[in-house]
């Protein structure tokens, strides 16, 4: 017999766990990919999802603005009893995921919205989860429940080869053109087989399993999908991508693989990223409806604090010109202090909207000489200026670069990941600067953050246009005035060093 209210209860609690709790495997092994790596762009990141990870459990604050849209597992056995049965397992579910995310000792993001082709109305309370089921025998349940964030899954990747395709060289080709927006590194999940919604499946599930490629390595392969994923590991490690793409030897910290019997004609094969704010946890309910969670304790975290480097470049955003920003040169860490103003997808559309229909922005917003940072901020709670705040990936943005820093006297942008070729070419074109922030390092960024108001377009919830007043706020430079980028430069160096 299982309660519902104990069933609800844990889906709650499970998911404000993960939203602040690393898995302990993954803090031990981005640990060891911080003692690997000798980029030093790429383990100054490392250092800041490792510090971030444990401001967050002990603030009990997300790792990620980005708290995901919740994918939840489920295998209930036959044998399994409810006290009551007015509510379905979705509805329990939801209920659990509701009470999650407005949970007002910790808010989380809502991200999931109505209507996906259509309004894209949020639904407020990042309802509904997706809830995938199996029925097997036994009188438990079994749950895991994960929170994927959007920049990972936006890298997902999907083909129907060929039976006598060559799986690795699909897979070397497709992870380079899935850019840093899922924010290595972190873990590679594939599904081979089944029919096509299968094998995605099976990608998705295979990232819930520990991280266990160095016992692999150590004890030998003892079947063809084990030997398949030790060179699927040493190979994409050897692409040079590393932390947040800026060149490196680490970018894949594992590789999972869960595969199906297939149909002759057909060889499916899906490839899922999880990002470095992995967030899962498995647990089982039996009937004495009892459950609780082992978090990481202190000393699983390793002996590493971030700070700034000596050699970082301190910037006064509200005396800086344009003219300045030809001496920014790729690579070089900054130190932001000074206003900047946010605006994602949303925000962007109104804006370009707006300057096309030639009419004037919203009273006060006025991009002159500043900064844009894509971002989407978690509510703040008790005396927090704002919640975590790291950025989002910038791609999602390149189609309206051009018309913004034509119209707007806009003169940098800061987020995640690399830009296009063409968005390069329009920074060069304009003088301006892409920078980035680390994705993955949500909370530690926040505290940069001194001051917040909302300047436009609040109906947009977290997409809104804020002013944000920031003190020592860390940036990489990705791409400067003369159009080079650390998204190609560094890779390629690091793959010839390979």
């Amino acid at each position: 017999m299982i309660k519902q209210s104990v069933f609800i209860d844990s889906v709650h609690q499970a998911l404000q766990f993960i939203s602040y709790y690393h898995p302990k495997d993954f803090i031990s092994a981005m640990s060891k990919a911080y003692e690997m790596e000798q980029s030093a762009p790429a383990k100054d990141s490392i250092a800041q999802i490792l510090s971030n990870s444990k401001m967050s459990a002990l603030g009990k604050r997300p790792l990620c603005q980005d708290t995901g849209i919740v994918v939840i597992f489920l295998k209930i056995g036959m044998e399994v009893k409810w006290d009551k049965y007015d509510l379905s397992i979705d509805k329990m579910v939801n209920l659990g995921v509701a009470r999650a995310y407005s949970d007002p000792s910790n808010t989380l993001r809502a991200s999931i919205l109505n209507d996906p082709a259509g309004t894209r109305t949020n639904t407020k309370n990042n309802t509904p989860a997706v809830i995938h089921y199996d029925v097997v025998p036994g009188d438990h349940i079994d749950i895991t429940v994960s929170a994927k964030g959007g920049g990972s899954e936006n890298k997902a990747k999907f083909v129907m080869l060929n039976p006598s395709d060559n799986i690795v060289e699909w897979i070397l080709d497709q992870v380079p053109k899935m850019g840093a927006g899922w924010c290595p590194p972190g873990i590679i999940g594939l599904g081979i087989g089944g029919s096509a919604e299968k094998s995605m499946v099976l990608a998705k599930e295979s990232l819930m399993e520990p991280i266990n490629i160095e016992s692999l390595i150590k004890s030998g392969p003892s079947n063809k999908l084990e030997e398949l994923r030790i060179e699927l590991y040493e190979k994409i490690n050897q692409l040079g991508i590393g932390a947040q793409g800026l060149g490196g030897l680490v970018t894949v910290l594992d590789v999972k693989i869960k595969d199906y019997p297939t149909h002759a004609a057909s060889l499916p094969i899906s490839l899922i990223p999880n990002c470095a704010a992995t967030r899962h946890l498995h647990y089982v309910l039996k009937n004495d409806n009892h459950f609780n969670f082992d978090p990481p304790s202190d000393s699983d975290y390793p002996n590493i604090k971030w700070s700034p480097a000596a050699d970082a470049k301190k910037i006064n955003l509200d005396s800086l010109k344009k003219e300045d920003l030809r001496d920014l040169k790729i690579g070089e860490t900054l130190l932001l202090t000074g206003k900047i103003l946010t605006g994602r997808d949303a925000a962007h559309k109104k804006i370009v909207d707006l300057i096309k229909n030639k009419k004037p922005l919203p009273n006060g917003l006025d991009f002159t000489n500043k900064f844009i940072y894509y971002v989407g901020p978690v509510d703040p709670i008790n005396d927090e200026v704002v919640g975590p705040a790291g950025p989002t990936t910038a791609t999602r943005m390149d189609k309206f670069v051009d018309e913004i820093l034509s119209n707007t006297g806009l003169i940098g942008m800061i987020g995640k990941a690399e830009r296009s070729l063409e968005t390069n070419t329009v920074i060069k074109k304009h003088s301006s600067v892409y920078l980035i922030a680390v994705g993955g390092a949500a909370f530690l960024v926040s505290k940069a953050i001194k001051k917040s108001k909302i300047i436009a377009f609040e109906e947009l919830g977290m997409e809104a246009v804020y002013e944000f007043y920031v003190e020592d706020m860390p940036v990489t430079v990705a791409v400067d005035t003369y159009g080079e980028s650390i998204h190609q430069n560094g890779p390629n160096m690091w793959r010839k060093l390979n």
